[in-house]
């Protein structure tokens, strides 16, 4: 249980797993109650264009900044597109998504010599994090829970409220760039490690788990940070065991995001008795008001 990860690979694909899953928790919270899940999917696709570039410009050294150029591009166009209800949210996303992840593959098609380099950043390379990526995701994570502490209270006002905080003087599309950016900042921070594909599963899975089991965002954000700590502790080790033991190739990132579809699952039936005992406490309160009105 412990002894893989005195391997100081594992050990490092474990603490990015760690990192990720402090910003990935709170944001998908966010991207949860504001039911930006093909937002986010499409962010995760539309940086593999910058990822592509940054490749070609610097190698593997290129990749944060070309991605990071990327996602905060789209994050700025569909924050314009979508401002005032001109273009529906559906609407904007398809297109910024299609147009992004074409360019990538065509610069993709054109460089054979890439190819399969910039394909394993589609699935991700958790095994290979190194020393230096641990550093730059530390440091992406830490702008975005800095970004979440000072945005807190008017993310969630615009979240439940949009028109109360417009007339508070808060300026909605503000706000909606800046989850954007948030958005961004995080495919960014996970692109390496888990792919462009992958991450989306860690910005929607773990709030939609935690949903299952509480209502208040606080709580959904710390279950969602547990299950992915959980499932990137419990996906290395199957991973591995299958791997070593077993002579099956299992990739370890997609053995996360596996084992946290498993958790949702899992959790359908707490959800489902929660429902069930809310529904019988206001029947039990209406018997016991006829019972004192008779």
């Amino acid at each position: 249980m412990i002894a893989p990860f005195e391997l100081p690979f594992m050990a490092r694909a474990l603490a990015e797993i760690a990192l990720l899953a402090v910003i990935c928790g709170p944001v998908s919270v966010f991207v949860y109650a504001r039911r930006l899940a093909f937002v986010s999917d499409a962010m995760t696709h539309t940086v593999f264009p910058g990822v592509v570039i940054g490749f070609v410009a610097g190698g593997l050294e290129g990749l944060v900044v070309g991605a990071l150029v990327a996602g905060l591009l789209t994050a700025v166009v569909l924050t314009l597109l979508t401002r005032g209800g001109r273009v529906s949210d559906d609407a904007a996303t398809a297109v910024v998504l299609t147009a992004m992840f074409s360019i990538g593959v065509v610069l993709v098609s054109r460089r054979t010599s890439y190819t399969s380099d910039l394909t394993a950043f589609l699935f991700g390379r958790l095994l290979t994090v190194t020393a230096d990526q641990l550093v730059e995701t530390a440091v992406l994570a830490g702008v975005v829970l800095v970004a979440l502490l000072i945005g807190a209270r008017a993310l969630l006002f615009r979240t439940f409220d949009p028109a109360g905080a417009a007339a508070a003087g808060f300026r909605v599309g503000w706000l909606d760039l800046w989850l954007n950016v948030l958005v961004a900042l995080v495919v960014v921070a996970s692109v390496r490690a888990v792919g462009t594909i992958l991450v989306v599963a860690l910005l929607i899975v773990p709030a939609a788990a935690a949903r299952m089991v509480t209502d208040r965002l606080a709580v959904m954000a710390v279950v969602g940070t547990v299950l992915i700590i959980g499932a990137g502790y419990a996906g290395l080790l199957v991973s591995w065991t299958a791997s070593l033991h077993y002579g099956v190739a299992l990739t370890s990132a997609s053995s996360v995001v596996l084992l946290l579809v498993a958790a949702y699952l899992l959790l359908i039936p707490v959800r489902l008795l929660r429902a069930r005992r809310q529904r019988r406490v206001p029947s039990a309160r209406r018997s016991s008001v006829h019972e004192l009105v008779g």
